[in-house]
């Protein structure tokens, strides 16, 4: 299971090294990473297939996962227009993507409220 972290960090040099350290010691591989906000406080978005193992590094190092949750994988062509088709096909069945961003090897992590019906969609083939 493919697990979207988001730990809440001071927004300040080292925040990002002290959690990838951390993640990283603990032989958990990052697939992706993604850091929003511009204040004093940012959210990173770490990507792990072995969350449980990532959660108990950040907690010895007094660093701590905020939310979690599955999320949808998808692997894509390296083109103009893909995220674009797979945004309006995820549209078309009516549901509403509340995260995205991209992953290493190709890839594309989603997140929705309906997220079986999410991957469903995401899995069908274009006709």
């Amino acid at each position: 299971m493919t697990m979207d972290l988001v730990i809440e960090v001071d927004n300040e040099p080292g925040s990002l090294a002290d959690v990838t350290k951390a993640i990283s010691d603990a032989g958990v591989n990052i697939a992706a990473a993604t850091c929003l906000g511009a204040d004093d406080r940012a959210e990173l978005h770490i990507l792990v297939k072995h969350a449980e193992a990532a959660r108990h590094a950040l907690a010895l190092t007094q660093l701590a996962v905020a939310r979690e949750r599955e999320v949808a994988v998808v692997e894509v062509d390296d083109r103009p227009g893909v995220l674009a088709d797979l945004a309006a096909k995820v549209a078309a069945a009516g549901i509403n993507i509340d995260l995205v961003y991209v992953a290493t090897g190709n890839r594309v992590v989603f997140g929705a409220r309906d997220l079986d019906a999410l991957k469903a969609v995401l899995a069908t083939k274009p006709t």
